[in-house]
Parts: structure tokens; sequence; C-alpha cells
């Protein structure tokens, strides 16, 4: 069976190779936009990005086809590898290639515009990831939850995010959600040590190191002691809001690819209201354009060694910061934001746990369908 695939738009296709004692592996990416023009930045959000990367290995003894496919960042293993039999790149432009899978075909013959690849050569041996690459290793990240707020607005007994939420402590969503990736190597609670046993209590049911820290004053306080508990050998160090329990798995993968490539990213996604700013007599001094504004949420990734330089820079100048990739911001470092999704609120008022409430019935009774 034939099946052909049209896409009108590609962009930015790289190469890279990879060598070792006896074969060259050549990774070819490549963009493929949704839609019929990709003509503004929302358009080209992440959302209608398809990414392909195509892996075609030559041993020495002979320059025979493809021993590896990726897609969308995913390694597929071995002996389910499609055979490629036919791929052309005359004069640093694509003509079409196919995909061959046992039982089904696909093939690529869309006329394109590329702009020039970019060629990166590299001596890691075959099977190790490049940090260009986008993939996050196995247990590589350190997952700092902040645990430690009081939630004066929600007006209850306890801190919010112990507050029950469906049953179950709001903090333990997003704990268990990360305590599932393969991504994570371990997770730092920063809170008080009158609550760390509702954590205690799950550790059986994860399988990650499970580390406690007390929590600081401010924000940053709190992310510096979490910081310090970080394992040396970890590569991205992730921040979130123990507030936030509905944050995706998918979402959360989304950030720490962009944190990985970029040295620092957020979620986030488009202001829908429109923002003026006032003066301090409460007149409007301008309104903001809403097309470039972006209200930010957690998780925050940031490398860990950039991290340590920007509390250094913090903690010298007596800085004072509200999340956590203003601290490299600092840096004049470059922040990338990863969109998000909407229903990744903070449960901070009595009607923000109604919401989130509503939203797990929904997704509930969709999964169960």
């Amino acid at each position: 069976m034939l099946q052909r695939q049209s896409r009108t738009h590609v962009l930015s296709p790289s190469i890279l190779s990879q060598t070792n004692n006896s074969s060259t592996i050549f990774f070819l990416t490549l963009f493929f936009w949704r839609g019929r023009n990709p003509s503004t930045q929302r358009d080209r959000g992440v959302n209608n990005m398809v990414l392909l990367q195509v892996g075609i290995g030559f041993s020495s003894s002979s320059s025979s086809s493809s021993s590896l496919l990726l897609a969308n960042n995913r390694q597929i293993p071995a002996k389910s590898l499609p055979l490629l039999s036919s791929l052309w790149i005359p004069n640093h432009s694509l003509s079409h290639f196919k995909l061959r899978f046992p039982g089904r075909k696909i093939d690529f013959t869309e006329r394109v515009r590329l702009a020039t690849p970019r060629i990166i050569s590299s001596s890691a041996k075959v099977g190790e990831v490049e940090e260009n690459s986008g993939i996050v290793k196995e247990k590589s990240v350190s997952v700092i939850l902040l645990a430690g707020g009081k939630g004066k607005r929600m007006g209850a007994s306890m801190p919010k995010q112990y507050l029950p939420l469906l049953g179950q402590p709001i903090a333990l969503y997003s704990f268990y959600t990360f305590s599932r990736m393969i991504e994570v190597k371990e997770i730092i609670v920063v809170c008080d040590p009158s609550y760390m046993d509702i954590f205690e209590d799950a550790k059986e049911k994860i399988h990650v190191d499970l580390k406690f820290t007390l929590p600081g004053k401010e924000r940053q306080d709190s992310v510096y002691s979490g910081l310090q508990a970080v394992d040396l050998n970890s590569e991205l160090v992730c921040i979130h809001d123990s507030a936030r329990p509905l944050v995706s798995s998918g979402d959360i993968e989304k950030v720490l690819k962009d944190g990985w490539i970029n040295g620092a990213a957020v979620l986030g996604v488009p202001a829908k209201a429109t923002i003026k700013e006032a003066n301090s007599e409460s007149f409007v001094v301008r309104t903001l354009d809403r097309k470039t504004l972006w209200e930010m949420q957690t998780p925050q990734v940031i490398k860990p060694e950039l991290l340590r330089k920007g509390f250094e820079l913090v903690n010298r100048e007596g800085l004072e910061v509200t999340d956590d990739v203003s601290i490299v911001e600092h840096l004049k470092h470059p922040v990338y934001i990863s969109e998000g999704s909407y229903t990744n609120i903070k449960v901070t008022t009595p009607d923000d746990l109604l919401l989130a409430e509503r939203i797990l019935n929904i997704d509930s009774g969709e999964s169960s369908k």
C-alpha cells in the first residue's frame, strides 16, 4: 500500500554525522509545517511542526542503507526499522525520499524549498546523544518541586498544595507525573518538615530518588536550597510549583527538550486578556501589545551550571526575582518559551480548586471512553 504525505513547507534541514571505528551515521533533520502558509510566528509554533530525523548508516565495507530512524525525537528499535529505499540531496536541495515499513510505504514527493543545510561533524560513538539533537537522556534530570508556600489566599487551615483534590493532595499530582518520566533521576521536595510524610508515604510508588530540603523566605531562596541537593551528574534542573497539579508529561517533555537545546526554557501560554500598564494613581499609561505577551508557567528548566552562575550574580548584587528563569536572564542568557497548555493552572484560590476538579473530571471522562 502506498501512502502519500503532502507537506508543502520544509525548513531548516541539518545533517549531523557520527563516526566510530566501523560505521558512520548521517542524521537528516526535516521540519514539516502543517498548513498552507506558516507566515506568522504563531502559525510556526511547536504545535504545528512535525520534526523528522532520518539516520542513514554506512558501514566501512558497503555503502548501503538505513540503520536508524528518529521521528519526533523518539528512537525506533533497530529491529523495527524501516528501509530507506531512496534519498537524493543534489546541490543541497531535497528532491524526495521513500520510507518502507512492512506492509506500508510512505512516499514524500512534494516540491520543497530548503535552507542551506548545516553540516556538523562529531566524533561521538554511534548511539550517544548529542546536545543539539534535542534528546534528553534517561535519568539526567533533577526535579526541584517547590512545596513550601503558605497559600494565604486560599484561606484554608493548611498550605494550598496539601489540600485534597479529588481525594489526593494537590502536590502529589505533579509529583507522580514527574516520577513516571524516564528522563527524571530524582525529585527534590522543598517543604516544611511537618509535611514530608505526605511524600514519604508515596515513596514506594515511585522509581526515582527522593530528597528533601527546607524552604527559604522567598521563592528564590527555596530554589537555591533545592539546588544544593541536586546530583552533580544531572544535566538539567527542572523547577516546578507543586500548586500546579495538572501539568502534562507531554508539556514537560517539550520544555525539557527546549531547555537542553537552549540552556534555559520555560512553559508559557500566549496572553489572552488585554494588558494595560498603569501609573501609581491607577491611570492607564499604555496598552501593551498582546501578541508579544506570554503568561509564564512551570516547569522552568535550566542547565545546573547556568543556574549556579545566575545565583552567584543574584546573591552578589542582592537582586530579587519572581521566577526561576529570571535568574539566568540577569546573565543575559536567552530563555526559550515552550508553548504549554491553558489547563496547567496554579491553584491559589477556592475557585481555582473547583476549576482543577472540573478539568480532572473532564479528562477522566474522556479517557474512559
